[in-house]
């Protein structure tokens, strides 16, 4: 990104989980609105890795890529327990890594046994540029798809503002002051201060 981050047609953003499971906050879905909305030819999110956030990014982009490494092998574990299922392609980089060929093919093998039908994975080395063009091409070859999780992350990001906004009213210091207060009270009680607190 380094190469690219002056270019005046590009903007590049890190963002903090700031909390969330899976990977992407409420933060990182308004912006992702926001960019889609400035007319950015492509939005390129890239989540924390294999975990929660796999639910949560195939509800925000037209298509899902995961990139592996051929050191990846134990990774075809979690393939197998669902990651295969919102992957739209594979991308193995750093393809000139030795045992990179023999772990594309027990990946191929794996998808086709748990799959059926035959997921495209690509070889790259993105620091020498190939493969990208294949890869480019087959994103821009792929319309965006009826998107089943759509309404769960909508649900998600509503839920996110309306959080940030109920929690908005509230001030740490008038907190602390209050529970300073109440606290010398004989039977005081934390749960039920915070069921009064308003």
């Amino acid at each position: 990104m380094t190469a690219h981050f002056n270019h005046p047609n590009i903007f590049i953003r890190s963002l903090a989980t700031r909390g969330s499971l899976g990977g992407l906050s409420a933060k990182t879905i308004e912006m992702t609105d926001i960019l889609k909305a400035s007319g950015f030819d492509y939005i390129i999110v890239e989540t924390v890795g294999v975990g929660q956030s796999e639910v949560e990014i195939t509800g925000l982009a037209d298509i899902t890529l995961l990139v592996l490494v051929p050191e990846s092998g134990d990774e075809i574990q979690h393939i197998k327990s669902g990651l295969m299922e919102i992957a739209d392609a594979f991308i193995v980089n750093k393809a000139d890594r030795e045992g990179a060929d023999t772990f594309i093919n027990k990946l191929k093998k794996v998808l086709i046994h748990n799959k059926g039908n035959q997921i495209p994975v690509f070889k790259t080395i993105a620091t020498k540029g190939n493969g990208i063009d294949e890869l480019i091409n087959f994103i821009n070859s792929n319309p965006p798809k009826s998107n089943k999780n759509k309404e769960k992350l909508l649900a998600e990001k509503a839920f996110q503002i309306m959080q940030q906004k109920y929690m908005a009213k509230f001030d740490k210091k008038q907190l602390a002051d209050a529970i300073k207060t109440a606290s010398k009270q004989k039977n005081f009680n934390l749960y039920s201060f915070i069921e009064r607190y308003n």
